[in-house]
């Protein structure tokens, strides 16, 4: 199947552009009561407006939505401010009906790129977009044999394991940090490579890579041991072969509230007991 994301051209720089005073928003929620009659009150009281209109999309419910939301708001290139109508909510602000549109345009920016996968099967390659992590996983009872190569050398000629995942800053604290995986601060520069339930070599728990790396993973004994690759919300079942890279023609912006920014936040999150 053909790569059907177009590569959005000076993607950070439409990101950052500057709101106006009174912004127009749209309002999106998740599939749950509590979420959706937020977002019913606030279209009311702040005049919402259909996404393809607006200058600034709000997403209510938790960082799974999220997600799903820059997903569908790549092509508009607005900015996404997130409240919290779900659980988790590291990726969104403090939910609050009062003062909203003065909230987001002193909301602080985060330019995202996510990650570009390109898995190969035995019926053609696939693409997909994850601004959390890609992640390989094993499909079976059977634990995954991967070749792993970075820029084209190989780094780990054989890695027996459930699998492994390359995670962005901003989802370093997701799936990542599960699979005791570094937190990586948004300015590093970086990208983590995380094993999941190594078995062989036991002692290896990853490793920090340039953010500008192409790491490819090549799955052994595929027929025997399947394993399926997944970016975000694209999933992949039976590779052969995948391509992870970041992919710096695509940003979506996220906006957070001064004091809930999201370096401020990564930064606790490691001095966690």
């Amino acid at each position: 199947m053909p790569d059907q994301t177009p590569p959005l051209q000076d993607a950070s720089d439409a990101a950052l552009s500057p709101l106006p005073r009174a912004p127009a928003l749209a309002f999106v929620a998740a599939e749950t009561d509590d979420a959706r009659s937020a977002r019913d009150r606030l279209h009311a009281r702040y005049r919402g407006v259909p996404p393809e209109e607006a200058d600034i999309v709000v997403a209510l419910g938790g960082d799974g939505f999220l997600l799903e939301t820059l997903h569908d708001t790549l092509s508009l290139r607005v900015p996404v401010y997130g409240m919290n109508r779900g659980s988790v909510g590291f990726l969104l602000n403090d939910f609050g009906e009062d003062g909203l549109s003065d909230r987001v345009c002193r909301a602080q920016r985060v330019a995202l790129h996510p990650l570009r996968m390109r898995a190969t099967t035995a019926a053609g390659e696939r693409s997909g977009l994850a601004f959390n992590e890609v992640s390989l996983l094993r499909e079976t009872r059977q634990a995954a044999k991967l070749r792993i190569s970075v820029d084209g050398v190989v780094r780990l000629p054989e890695l027996t394991c459930d699998g492994a995942l390359v995670s962005t800053p901003a989802g370093s604290t997701a799936y990542n940090l599960s699979a005791h995986g570094p937190i990586l601060p948004l300015g590093a520069g970086i990208l983590a490579l995380t094993p999941i339930s190594a078995f062989r070599p036991r002692r290896w728990r990853g490793a920090l890579l340039p953010h500008d790396a192409r790491i490819t993973f090549e799955v052994m004994e595929g027929d025997k041991r399947p394993v399926s690759a997944v970016a975000d919300f694209t999933e992949v079942r039976d590779v052969l072969r995948v391509e992870v890279y970041e992919d710096r023609s695509i940003a979506s912006t996220l906006l957070f509230d001064p004091e809930m920014n999201l370096e401020e936040r990564i930064l606790k999150e490691q001095f966690q007991p």
